[in-house]
């Protein structure tokens, strides 16, 4: 019996460890959440509601037009949040600045010249 040596199982877990999420899933594993259509979901259903979250009211129809779980809802907002694609509220909720929900940006007032 020929015993496969340790460090090529080594290279062969290091080079599995690498595999990104989107070839895990395109070989039908790495259910991990949260997925791209999570995010998806999620921002749109955010944007439905006016791209704030505050209230009980906010949080409802979110995991309502998402499917996801209160639990869920809260772990993207820390991504987001983690990534600058959110902001925290003064009044304690956030308001999303990415996708759909990206603030606008005004252009600064021209100068007139004046008359000498």
């Amino acid at each position: 019996m020929r015993l496969i040596p340790i460090a090529t199982l080594l290279a062969f877990g290091a080079a599995l460890s690498a595999c990104d999420e989107a070839a895990l899933q395109a070989m039908g594993g790495g259910d991990t959440f949260p997925t791209q259509a999570d995010l998806a979901s999620y921002d749109t259903a955010v944007a439905s509601i006016g791209c704030q979250m505050e209230t009980e009211a906010d949080y409802l129809p979110v995991e309502f037009q998402t499917g996801l779980t209160r639990e869920q809802v809260l772990q993207i907002t820390s991504r987001k949040l983690s990534r600058d694609e959110a902001v925290r509220l003064d009044s304690g909720g956030v308001r999303l600045t990415t996708g759909p929900c990206t603030p606008a940006v005004t252009p600064p007032a021209a100068e007139t010249p004046t008359a000498a």
